[in-house]
C-alpha cells in the first residue's frame, strides 16, 4: 500500500525541560553549603547545559530550607520546598 510509513506529529513549539529532583537539590545543598540554587549553579556543576531549561520534580525529600530558582515546578516539589522552609521562585 505505502512505501513510506505514516509518520506522527511533532510539535515545533514544545518546550523541553531537564528534570531535577529534590534529592539532587538536597545533595547539592549539603555538599556545597549553599542556601540558593539557580540555573548558574546547576550549569557550573554540569547537571544541565547552559541553554537548557529545567523543572524541579518531587522525588526525594528536602530537609533544609533553600531558595530555588527554576523554570517550572511540579506541585509536589513546590509544597515540599515550602514545607521545608524554603521558597520556590519561577525564572521568566
Amino acid at each position: 500500500q505505502r512505501r513510506i510509513p505514516k509518520g506522527g506529529f511533532k510539535n515545533i513549539n514544545r518546550v523541553e525541560y531537564a528534570a531535577i529532583n529534590l534529592d539532587v537539590l538536597q545533595t547539592l545543598a549539603d555538599s556545597l553549603k549553599v542556601k540558593k540554587i539557580d540555573h548558574e549553579l546547576l550549569v557550573k556543576k554540569h547537571l544541565i547545559s547552559k541553554s537548557e531549561k529545567f523543572k524541579v520534580l518531587g522525588r526525594g525529600e528536602l530537609k533544609s530550607g533553600i531558595e530555588v530558582f527554576a523554570h517550572k515546578f511540579s506541585e509536589t516539589a513546590k509544597t515540599a520546598i515550602e514545607k521545608a522552609g524554603g521558597t520556590a521562585n519561577l525564572i521568566a
